[in-house]
């Protein structure tokens, strides 16, 4: 059943930004769904969509293996927006030509618009607003009968194109990111000039339709909440309690890789200021055993997750009848942890990948397709205080993704304290809630230094703050020189232990915000 007035339907070829169009759709307030394109046409009609996005992707059309689409998808009455990779499959599938090019285009790159209606309509003329963002190696050389070109660029006589009589049309650069400059306005004319959107899609609505969801879905029966403190998990507790109350039971998980004071502070925070039901689960000696001479990231990330699922069931026991788990999981933890249609996995996180085959309690995710800042928003909607939507992110398998090779308590010690400093000087400077994220991460190597004219051969400790809007992407924060010396200064002088200290100054892509 289509819950939703109006949707938008994003079919995913493989592009790393193919959760960028989601972003901007939804800054639209238009509700918008991402399938990969192996869903079946009958499927995507069963939603309704208002609209249909063909998203880019890391393949040529007309390589053998090429991702493809029911090209009868092509004759149905809805509009439909190709971009690069999706603009090039519908012109093929139409019965046009695209060929590899002789000058690729990578980068910026501008347009001379020949149809200033459409997705064109009121857009500023001047040169540097037509700027775009482009990334293929193939072009389209030739336009099926009933298609136009509507741009063009230096070597791309069709850079925008239209289907003269149906709501069909492509871009062969990138709407969706920034350095598209008229992006947000293209995409705001597919929307709410083709599609006839009203934008009526709110975190209201949001809660209003899931609540409901929760209700059918869980009856009376009992769910268990992974509850670690963070936004994520907090925001999916107050959902879930709105729909079902006091069949909700969330669960706190002490798994020994938690920040100094966090596990006192946080469950006061919710004894305080919430009405849920909180049972505290001391389970440090099982974590800390389990991964003793554990390097490997991923099976650091694998053990965790089996061990939160283990204790949960635990506690469902205990419980009686319990059949759900609910998580606060994200979109970008399914984009890093499962490969949609061709994506690449990047890691597993412990409450998508981390889960092992035998858990036997059902999931319930109803975050699972929301990003961080609309995360944010529906907090706030649900009434919850600025002190638990605005913490910075904490990841669920906490310090321990944080310390570079074996966990052992003399290093969890070590980046405990190193951390304590962080968030004090990020907090007294102000500086806490202008950035994404802020903390220590102990790396596995020692080097040589000298304190009070010894020989000292001892750890380093990583400084990484990143600046993002959602954890799909991220740079890294400006911080002033003398915030960062403080911050170096205080760890080397007050962690026995470290005598270096050095930034990490990585973007997303390529690098990841944590480090494991």
């Amino acid at each position: 059943m289509n819950i939703h007035s109006e949707k938008i339907i994003i079919v995913d070829f493989g592009s790393q930004t193919t959760q960028l169009i989601a972003r901007r759709v939804r800054e639209h307030k238009v509700y918008c769904e991402i399938h990969p394109y192996t869903t079946g046409l009958d499927t995507i009609l069963e939603h309704k969509p208002t609209g249909i996005i063909l998203s880019g992707g890391p393949c040529s059309v007309y390589d053998t293996d090429a991702p493809s689409i029911d090209a009868r998808i092509f004759s149905q009455d809805i509009p439909i927006l190709g971009i690069c990779y999706g603009a090039q499959l519908m012109i093929q599938s139409m019965g046009g030509v695209v060929e590899k090019a002789d000058k690729r285009e990578f980068g910026k790159s501008h347009l001379d618009i020949k149809y200033e209606e459409g997705l064109f309509s009121g857009l500023e003329t001047a040169e540097t607003s037509l700027q775009v963002w482009m990334s293929h190696g193939d072009r389209i050389e030739k336009l099926p009968q009933g298609f136009e070109a509507s741009a063009e660029s230096e070597h791309s006589p069709y850079a925008a194109m239209r289907h003269t009589e149906k709501k069909l049309m492509g871009v062969q650069f990138h709407p969706e990111v920034a350095h598209t400059l008229i992006g947000n306005e293209i995409l705001r004319n597919f929307l709410f000039g083709i599609c006839n959107c009203e934008g009526n899609w709110t975190m209201g609505s949001f809660v209003d339709t899931t609540v409901a969801a929760i209700q059918a879905k869980v009856g009376t029966d009992k769910v268990l909440c992974a509850l670690s403190g963070g936004v994520d998990s907090a925001v999916t507790a107050a959902l879930i309690h709105k729909a079902i109350g006091d069949q909700l039971v969330c669960i706190y998980v002490n798994n020994g890789l938690m920040r100094t004071g966090e596990t006192g502070s946080l469950l006061k925070f919710f004894s305080d200021t919430t009405k849920l039901k909180v049972i505290d689960v001391d389970a440090e000696d099982y974590f800390l055993a389990e991964l003793e001479g554990v390097v490997d990231p991923e099976i650091k990330r694998k053990k965790i997750g089996y061990g939160f699922i283990k204790i949960f069931e635990e506690e469902a026991k205990k419980l009686g009848d319990v059949k759900y788990l609910a998580q606060g999981t994200l979109y970008p933890d399914v984009i890093e942890s499962v490969a949609l249609a061709g994506a690449t996995v990047i890691k597993s996180h412990h409450n998508v990948g981390g889960l092992p085959d035998i858990m036997k309690l059902d999931l319930i995710e109803p975050l699972r397709e929301l990003f961080k800042d609309e995360v944010r928003l529906l907090g706030l909607e649900l009434g919850l205080p600025d002190e638990a939507v605005f913490r910075q992110p904490f990841p669920g398998p906490g310090l321990g993704i944080r310390i570079m090779g074996e966990i052992t308590g003399d290093r969890l010690h070590i980046l405990r304290k190193a951390d304590v400093i962080v968030l004090e000087e990020m907090k007294s400077s102000g500086w806490y809630s202008k950035v994404w994220q802020s903390f220590a991460v102990l790396l596995p190597i020692q080097t040589v230094g000298v304190m009070g004219d010894e020989r000292t051969y001892e750890n380093v400790i990583a400084l990484r703050c990143v600046d993002s809007l959602d954890a799909m992407t991220a740079d890294w924060s400006r911080l002033p020189y003398d915030l960062i010396g403080r911050i170096s200064n205080r760890i080397i002088n007050e962690v026995v232990g470290v005598n270096r200290v050095v930034l990490d100054v990585s973007s997303k892509p390529p690098a990841t915000i944590e480090w494991e």
